[in-house]
C-alpha cells in the first residue's frame, strides 16, 4: 500500500524547501486536513495510482509553499496590504458556460490587469508591468505548452488556457486549501460537503493578498475569473464591496456533460481510470447548486448586483457581446480594448485545437433525469439550447 499524507510532514517539506517558516495564519489548516484525510481513504482502498498519489502530494506542497512566499513578500513590503483593489471584475457561473472565453477576452484589453497563468503558477518575485509576457518564467512556460501540445493536441479542445493568458483564482485560492479545483482529484466526498459548506472568508481575505502581491508592480483593474464564485456570493462581496461580477449563462445540460468530460481528465490522471458513476452522480448536481446559488443571492440582494452573458451570443457576436458588457460594466470600449479582442478572436477561433466532444449517456445520465434539476434555471432565464 502506498504511503498515506501527512499534513504536517507536508508543510514541514515546504518551509524545509524555502527556508521560510511563517503560513500567514492557520486558516490553510482546517482544509488541508479534510483533504489529506480524504484522500488517505482512497491511497488505503487502492482508489489512486501512483502518479495520482505523487501528483497530489506535489500539488499539496506547491501550495502551502507559495503560501509561504507570498506571506513572506508581504513582510518585506508591508505597504502593499494598504493598496486599494477597487472595482474588480469577477466573471463566475456553472462551470463550462464560456467564462474561459470571457475571462479571456476581457484578459485581451491592455487597460485590464489579469491573474496570469505562469504568474500564479511562480508569483514571487512579482513582474512589472513590462515584464508579464516577456518575464523569463513566462517564456520556459510557453515553451513547455508548445512542446505539451505538440505531444497531445487534445489538450487543446478541453480549456483555451496559455501560460500569458488569464486563469482562475482557485489556483491560489487552493494556498488556504478552499478551493473546489481540489474536490476534482478523485472521489472526495468529505472534501466535496466541506467545500460547499465552509466559511469562505479566509479564502478571500487571502486571495486579497495574493493579488496584492501580484500587482505590486504591474497595477491595474483586476480580471478575475472562477466559475464557483458562484457559490460564494456573500463572502466575496464582503471582500470585495464595490466588484462588478459577471454570470455567463448556457445550455445547463450542455454545460454539465461537459462537466463530466473535463472531470473525467483528472480521474484518469489521478486513477487511472475514469468512475463514470462517481462523475453522473455528483457533477450534474454541482452545476445546478452553482445556478442556484446566484439565484438565492439574487433573490435576496437584488437582481443588479450581477451582470448577465450568454455564451450562445458570445459565439455569435462577441465584439457586440463585449460592447453592451463594457456599457454595463461602466467602462470605455477604446480602440485598443476593440484591437485586442479582435486580435484574440482571430488567434483563437471555435474548435482552433478540435471539437470537445460530450454526451450525458457517457455518464449514465439522461435529459429526464435533469430536466428537474433545471426547471427553476431555465423557467426564470431565456437560455439558448444545444441539440
Amino acid at each position: 500500500m502506498a504511503e498515506a499524507l501527512i499534513a504536517e510532514r507536508l508543510v514541514e517539506t515546504a518551509q524545509v524547501g524555502t527556508g521560510l517558516s511563517d503560513m500567514g495564519g492557520d486558516s490553510y489548516a482546517e482544509g488541508l486536513g479534510v483533504l489529506v484525510r480524504d484522500f488517505n481513504r482512497g491511497i488505503a482502498t487502492d482508489l489512486y495510482n501512483e502518479r495520482g498519489i505523487s501528483r497530489t502530494r506535489d500539488d499539496i506542497v506547491h501550495y502551502l509553499t507559495n503560501r509561504l512566499k507570498i506571506t513572506d513578500y508581504l513582510r518585506q513590503r508591508p505597504e502593499l496590504a494598504a493598496r486599494k483593489i477597487e472595482r474588480p471584475v469577477f466573471v463566475m457561473g456553472v462551470p463550462r458556460t464560456g467564462t474561459t472565453l470571457l475571462s479571456n477576452l476581457l484578459g485581451a484589453d491592455p487597460a485590464r490587469r489579469s491573474t496570469l497563468t505562469w504568474e500564479v503558477d511562480d508569483p514571487v518575485p512579482p513582474a512589472t508591468s513590462a515584464t508579464l509576457k516577456t518575464d523569463p518564467r513566462a517564456l520556459a512556460r510557453l515553451a513547455q505548452e508548445r512542446a505539451m501540445l505538440a505531444a497531445n493536441p487534445d489538450m487543446g479542445k478541453y480549456y483555451r488556457g496559455s501560460a500569458t493568458y488569464p486563469n482562475e483564482c482557485v489556483f491560489f485560492m487552493a494556498h488556504d486549501f478552499k478551493t473546489l479545483m481540489l474536490e476534482s482529484k478523485g472521489i472526495l466526498p468529505e472534501y466535496k460537503e466541506f467545500i460547499f459548506g465552509c466559511d469562505m472568508a479566509s479564502a478571500y481575505a487571502y486571495h486579497r493578498k495574493f493579488l496584492s502581491v501580484l500587482g505590486a508592480d504591474a497595477p491595474g483593474t483586476w480580471n478575475l475569473k472562477m466559475p464557483s464564485h458562484a457559490l460564494y456570493l456573500e463572502a466575496l462581496f464582503a471582500e470585495y464591496p464595490d466588484a462588478r461580477v459577471i454570470w455567463t449563462h448556457r445550455d445547463p445540460y450542455a454545460a454539465a456533460a461537459s462537466l463530466c468530460s473535463l472531470i473525467s481528465l483528472s480521474h484518469q490522471a489521478h486513477m487511472g481510470r475514469i468512475d463514470t458513476a462517481w462523475l453522473g452522480e455528483n457533477y450534474p448536481w454541482q452545476a445546478r447548486e452553482h445556478a442556484e446559488r446566484i439565484m438565492d443571492f439574487r433573490d435576496k440582494f437584488g437582481e443588479d448586483r450581477i451582470i448577465d452573458v450568454h455564451y450562445a451570443d458570445m459565439l455569435a457576436d462577441p465584439i457586440g457581446v463585449m460592447k453592451r458588457l463594457y456599457t454595463k460594466l461602466g467602462d470605455a470600449f477604446t480602440p485598443e480594448a476593440e484591437a485586442g479582442i479582435a486580435g484574440w478572436l482571430a488567434d483563437n477561433p471555435q474548435d482552433k485545437f478540435g471539437r470537445h466532444e460530450y454526451k450525458l449517456a457517457k455518464y449514465g445520465v439522461s435529459l429526464a433525469q435533469l430536466e428537474p434539476m433545471f426547471e427553476h434555471y431555465l423557467a426564470r432565464y431565456d437560455v439558448a439550447r444545444e441539440g
